[in-house]
């Protein structure tokens, strides 16, 4: 009598179960259920955003990537991910942002974010006056300070056309963009630094009274910036803007690229501009002069 070997008459598991087909319907509801969590996230709570223009300089430079909260001042028509909606007024939750903040904005014509200062808010009365703010009268503190130096790359190219005669060559043998800036003092003690090149059709406006839930966006480059005082025709807000149009408060840089990089990855790592990653983009306080 012979003895049978268990191994040999045994089933496996692998060999009685039936092999399982991909469940693509199950696939695609995880993979839509990932994007609408990504864009509910993007449109409440708080998205990335890159800086393509030298409007804000100097403390924005071409290239620097954020993070724009979008809680701040509640949620309006622009809050939802690449602006779907048309213009609905009102704002669930809505707050005014405070002067010296930082915002995205949607231009009433375009389907874009711009990025601007808050210099005004209802019921102000702005002026411009040979490139001083005057805020209801009253001039808004300014302090000439020492030229900025900002380094020449790909992303700030220092161009003849924003910035003549600015660009210098350092003792270290390296270019820069010297730039001439100014501390502005708002009401509310906040204070940032500007550019002002001189003279330029920007260096007046108004006087513009600011309606009820608007504010007054201008660029820190004064000279370059489309903002509050420049038309609509010419890419700018048009004057003051409706609250609902505010889609965020920038709030701190996570990385910046000096646009040098080439498709050889390592070129990657020497793109970064080193002291800006974690830099905050609220404006610094101090106590406003009587």
């Amino acid at each position: 009598m012979s003895e049978t070997d268990p191994a040999s008459t045994t089933p496996t598991p692998e060999a009685d179960a039936p092999k399982q087909g991909v469940n693509w319907w199950q696939e695609a509801k995880s993979i839509l259920l990932l994007i609408l969590a990504v864009l509910a996230f993007h449109s409440f709570v708080a998205k990335p955003f890159y800086i393509p223009s030298e409007s804000m300089m100097p403390v924005l430079l071409k290239g620097d990537r954020l993070v724009v909260s979008k809680f701040p001042y509640g949620w309006s028509y622009v809050s939802p991910s690449f602006h779907p909606l048309p213009f609905l007024k009102g704002r669930i939750f809505g707050h005014l942002p405070e002067r010296g903040d930082i915002v995205i904005v949607s231009p009433a014509n375009r389907r874009e974010d711009y990025i601007k200062r808050v210099i005004g808010l209802p019921g102000d009365v702005i002026e411009v006056r040979g490139g001083q703010v005057i805020l209801n009268g009253v001039p808004v503190p300014q302090k000439a300070l020492k030229p900025m130096r900002i380094p020449v790359d790909g992303n700030a190219p220092c161009p003849p056309l924003q910035f003549p005669g600015a660009r210098v060559t350092g003792k270290d043998g390296k270019d820069y963009c010297e730039l001439p800036v100014r501390q502005e003092v708002l009401p509310n003690g906040k204070t940032y630094i500007t550019i002002d090149m001189g003279p330029s059709p920007l260096d007046w406006y108004g006087p513009v009274r600011v309606p009820e839930n608007h504010v007054f966006l201008m660029g820190d480059n004064r000279d370059n910036s489309a903002d509050s005082r420049a038309p609509l025709e010419e890419n700018g807000l048009g004057g003051p803007v409706p609250w609902e149009a505010i889609g965020g408060r920038a709030e701190f840089i996570t990385f910046s690229l000096d646009g040098d990089a080439t498709w050889n990855p390592i070129s990657w790592f020497h793109s970064l501009r080193g002291g800006r990653a974690g830099n905050s983009l609220r404006p610094a306080s101090v106590t406003p002069a009587s």
